[in-house]
């Protein structure tokens, strides 16, 4: 600490940390982007992303969800915080230890992948064979695995963190740099999937994540005892030292206080896109959302770590962080009067957008009635695929035996 008073070894780590989440929520929130929706006009046909066709769609978190995740959240925090309590926190750590081990493996390669394919551009990447994985019970696809060839190196390759995470040295094993590319992987893929429907859910999942973070942080010791005593990469880790030195140990930042916003901060920018593609101007998208939300989170996050530094105690994030976010899009909604406009969007009608039937003509319109009236004259026997072939197959039959006949 320099005579002055001012620990820049402490502003350094919070500045570090700062940076992580900033990361962290900006290449989760263009990972939730679908390659349709960021397609630009005039790229169809041949010149359409082929992994389009292997894109899962994802269900949305709705009103609904959002409800019950407080409620949820608290049942398993309460229940961990049981478990270390009262039977000791070396069992439940050891499980969740090889849990996390496994799902990183995924997950980092996951991440490599989405970074390789970023790097090298979607026209370049598309250029590698494609490898095509299929179990299948008897006609049924039970998995179908699609991959392009520098996926079968990457996937290997991001099964080292996990490895020298659980099973490296001393010096090596839990170490804030594995911790931090295993916990940043997981938070990039949490935003890539986990994605809401609508502005009106991310208000709700904020706002009940607010009184979830303060009860259980400021109400009980439940939050800090279950965070201090479970040693998993769930959480950011920054040394206290401009020379990266452990000595005085790490700030900390819980990948909650990542992905609960992150999700917000996503859904802006998939609206930004949605807002392009209603003007046609996908070639220059106005990020105006993503970037209030994500200055908001950042301002959210730089006033929790002044308010923790002041009062020299642990502070619930979302208590910051949820206000920021939301406030952030009423202010820029309401000043751009675009306010009903966005509180209507659902961003589940972007996906299936596109596989909308056509508008319908007249002559289709009277095609359609005339139709409808000779199926209520004469009831439609509709039939399994099943029952179908099994037809199909008698009548082959039926056929057979007047031939030898």
């Amino acid at each position: 600490m320099s005579a002055a008073g001012t620990d820049w070894d402490l502003l350094s780590s919070y500045a570090g940390l700062l940076s992580l989440a900033c990361t962290s929520i900006y290449a989760g929130a263009h990972g939730s982007l679908s390659n349709r929706s960021t397609r630009k006009p005039g790229a169809e046909g041949s010149h359409r992303d082929e992994d389009e066709e292997d894109e899962e769609e994802v269900d949305r978190l709705s009103s609904q969800d959002a409800y019950l995740f407080p409620v949820i959240g608290s049942a398993v925090l309460f229940g961990l915080y049981l478990i270390v309590k009262y039977f000791g926190k070396e069992w439940i750590t050891w499980l969740l230890q090889w849990y996390f081990t496994i799902a990183g493996v995924g997950s980092v390669g996951k991440s490599l992948i989405a970074l390789s394919r970023w790097t090298l551009g979607p026209a370049r990447w598309q250029k590698f064979d494609k490898v095509q994985l299929l179990i299948l019970k008897g006609q049924k696809d039970l998995l179908t695995v699609s991959l392009r060839t520098p996926s079968l190196f990457l996937i290997p390759l991001g099964a080292i963190p996990s490895v020298l995470y659980t099973f490296g040295n001393t010096a090596t094993r839990r170490s804030a740099l594995l911790t931090d590319l295993l916990a940043l992987s997981f938070s990039h893929n949490a935003l890539s999937l986990l994605k809401l429907d609508s502005f009106k859910t991310g208000c709700v999942l904020l706002s009940g994540l607010f009184f979830y973070d303060i009860w259980w942080v400021f109400g009980t010791e439940v939050m800090v005892k279950v965070a201090t005593s479970l040693d998993v990469p769930i959480k950011l880790l920054w040394p206290k030292s401009m020379v990266f030195s452990t000595e005085r140990g790490f700030t900390m930042l819980g990948l909650g206080d990542i992905v609960i916003p992150g999700m917000f901060v996503a859904m802006a920018l998939r609206y930004d896109y949605h807002r392009a593609a209603q003007k046609q101007t996908l070639g220059h998208v106005s990020k105006v959302y993503f970037v209030a939300t994500l200055g908001a989170y950042v301002a959210g996050l730089v006033t929790t770590m002044t308010v923790m530094h002041v009062f020299k105690k642990a502070q619930p994030a979302l208590l910051y962080l949820s206000p920021a976010c939301i406030l952030s899009f009423f202010l820029t909604s309401f000043a751009r009067g675009e306010f009903k406009d966005a509180w209507a969007w659902t961003d589940e009608l972007e996906d299936k957008g596109e596989h909308k039937a056509p508008a319908k003509t007249d002559a289709d319109s009277k095609t359609e009635a005339n139709s409808q009236s000779a199926l209520e004259e004469e009831p439609l026997a509709v039939s399994s695929s099943a029952e179908v072939e099994a037809a199909a197959g008698q009548d082959t039959k039926k056929r057979s035996n007047k031939k030898h006949t």
